[in-house]
């Protein structure tokens, strides 16, 4: 399902134009970024939650020329599915 048809499903689902579907959307997806910048977790109870992970630095492998490559730490955003998600998926 892309984007646009998300917001269409939901659109219809609720009753609103697509226009209104595609504004809800983007202040969701803007607010969920806003917190995790901000080191915040963004829990949707029976959904699941949204973190960041922590990666430490480390060091890896250039495929094409073999050398030894030091990966920086960095900060990824993950997804954590909830109880009532992983059930329904099942």
């Amino acid at each position: 399902m892309t984007k646009d048809q998300l917001i269409e499903a939901v659109a219809g689902k609720v009753g609103v134009s697509k226009k209104q579907g595609e504004e809800f959307m983007e202040a969701l997806l803007d607010e969920i970024t806003k917190a995790l910048q901000k080191q915040d977790k963004v829990v949707l109870t029976g959904f699941g939650a949204f973190v960041i992970s922590h990666r430490k630095a480390r060091q890896g492998v250039n495929p094409k020329t073999g050398a030894k490559i030091q990966i920086a730490a960095m900060k990824a955003p993950k997804f954590r599915a909830g109880k009532a998600l992983k059930e329904a998926v099942r």
